[in-house]
């Protein structure tokens, strides 16, 4: 049977540095039409569209649904050239980790994550990461973090049949991650690469918290992969 992974991206797998507030600051300046600062805004573990209806009830507008879009269109269009304005990096174990993993038959690496899709893929690409990951579940469609875990597991589902919960793992560094995880009954991998510290993770109760991402054969034998 197949392993799936699910993986979140920011402070999971990267750090942009919160390179993409650049491109929010843009948007969101087009979207309202006046200069926007965001340099105290609160994104972790948040979805983009949650994101995006924050900064417009910020500035003291209503978050329809067409303005969230409209501003989520912009953020994706300033993101490319926003992402080098930071040092950004790839975080510990990703790419050691990804590489053990990728050629294998018996596991896939999938994304479960807040961005909107177009915001992931450019995040991965400019971190020279997309290849490694096989579609997953993103915000476009819903704000719920839930909800993208069941869309994640059910496009898994369809593409490797019924994915039993001890072959379903989540991967992320939020109690957000925890709960979604949770949810569709995966076990979580909780990072502490993020804002919380291993010890505020554990008191969500994920499956193994740990500081940062191991060695891939720690982590392979911690998941049930044979080397």
């Amino acid at each position: 049977m197949t392993t799936v992974l699910f993986w979140d991206i920011d402070s999971t797998l990267l750090t942009t540095k919160r390179a993409g507030i650049f491109a929010l600051e843009e948007a969101a300046s087009e979207v309202i039409g006046e200069t926007v600062s965001l340099t105290n805004l609160e994104t972790a573990g948040m979805t983009d569209p949650i994101i995006a209806a924050n900064i417009l009830k910020q500035y003291g507008l209503s978050p329809e649904p067409k303005l969230v879009d409209q501003l989520l269109e912009g953020y994706v269009n300033y993101l490319p050239q926003s992402l080098p304005r930071r040092e950004g990096y790839v975080l510990e174990g990703v790419i050691e980790i990804l590489d053990a993993l990728h050629d294998r038959t018996d596991v896939v690496s999938m994304l479960l994550t807040g961005n909107i899709e177009a915001g992931a893929k450019a995040k991965l690409s400019y971190y020279g990461l997309a290849d490694y990951f096989s579609g997953g579940g993103f915000s476009d469609k819903t704000e719920t973090r839930v909800d993208i875990a069941e869309q994640a597991l059910a496009i898994a589902s369809e593409k490797y049949g019924v994915i039993p919960s001890q072959k379903t793992y989540v991967i992320g560094d939020t109690p957000h991650d925890i709960h979604c995880g949770k949810a569709i009954g995966a076990r979580v991998i909780a990072v502490a690469s993020g804002p919380y510290d291993q010890e505020s993770l554990e008191e969500h109760q994920p499956w193994w918290a740990i500081p940062s991402l191991p060695s891939s054969t720690v982590f392979m034998e911690k998941i049930g992969l044979k080397i």
